[in-house]
């Protein structure tokens, strides 16, 4: 059995396993994207009560005090809670520090995109990194292989629902209630939403399919509709309780065995 060449790891970080897959020798860039992975999680956790975003939320400091990477973090999640109309609110979510600010519905995804750009800054043309299923890709697998990306059953752990393939550069991001149970929270109504099992959104650029699946999460199968009239450059997926499968058409391009279409 032959080796594939490059590096693998997994950091324990933002309270998720996030598994780096460069599939070329680079020394150095690896632990770049691990610190500034753990640097992601001091600035904005609502886990640590020292973090700048707990201490903002908590009214210790003011935004005068946050630095332009809190600040640019903060100004894109109002565009995304008007993007969303307001299914997206970062200012509604009830958070583990006791404040009701949380970013997090678009930090990881962020981070992550981030790390993919600092890998590409390293010169790695193929490689992978998925931080508790938000997931962004580059390149190929191996030479004239796509990345296959399954996605998880949300009723049965040791399943997937579908299998994605893709090249180049792809986002991939999921939001779903099978680990951390139903915290996503739908600014209308101060709740938790379970009406759906899973949302994946596939898209250029991980930042804002991660916005996108926990948006879409909050709205429900019509979500999909909204996904598809307003970004037509990401396409979406759900799956019910009762484990029926719906997406928007331009999902099908991605998948290795196309499920059924919204409005089809």
């Amino acid at each position: 059995m032959t080796t594939r060449p490059g590096s693998h790891h997994v950091e324990q970080v933002m309270g998720t396993a996030v598994s780096i897959d460069l599939r070329q020798e680079i020394p150095g860039a690896i632990d770049d994207v691990v610190a500034w992975l753990h640097h992601v999680d001091d600035t904005f956790s609502t886990y640590k009560i020292e973090s700048p975003v707990s201490r903002f939320g908590l009214g210790e400091i003011t935004v005068d005090d946050l630095s332009d990477e809190v600040r640019d973090i903060l100004l894109l999640c109002e565009e995304l809670y008007e993007d969303t109309g307001g299914t997206f609110d970062a200012w509604s979510v009830p958070a583990p520090n006791g404040s009701h600010l949380d970013p997090s519905g678009v930090v990881k995804g962020w981070s992550i995109e981030r790390a993919a750009e600092m890998l590409t800054a390293h010169g790695a043309t193929d490689f992978c990194i998925n931080g508790g299923g938000d997931i962004a890709i580059r390149g190929e697998a191996a030479p004239g292989e796509p990345w296959r990306i399954g996605i998880r059953h949300p009723a049965l752990a040791d399943k997937v629902a579908t299998v994605l393939v893709g090249t180049g550069r792809l986002a991939v991001a999921t939001s779903a209630t099978y680990e951390r149970g139903a915290h996503i929270i739908d600014p209308a109504t101060q709740e938790p939403t379970a009406d759906l099992a899973s949302v994946t959104v596939v898209g250029p650029d991980l930042t804002f399919a991660d916005a996108y699946a926990t948006a879409v999460f909050v709205m429900g199968v019509d979500g999909l509709l909204w996904l598809d009239e307003y970004h037509p450059d990401y396409a979406g997926f759900v799956i019910t309780h009762d484990e029926r499968t719906l997406s928007t058409r331009s999902f099908a391009a991605f998948v290795a065995q196309p499920s059924a279409t919204v409005g089809s």
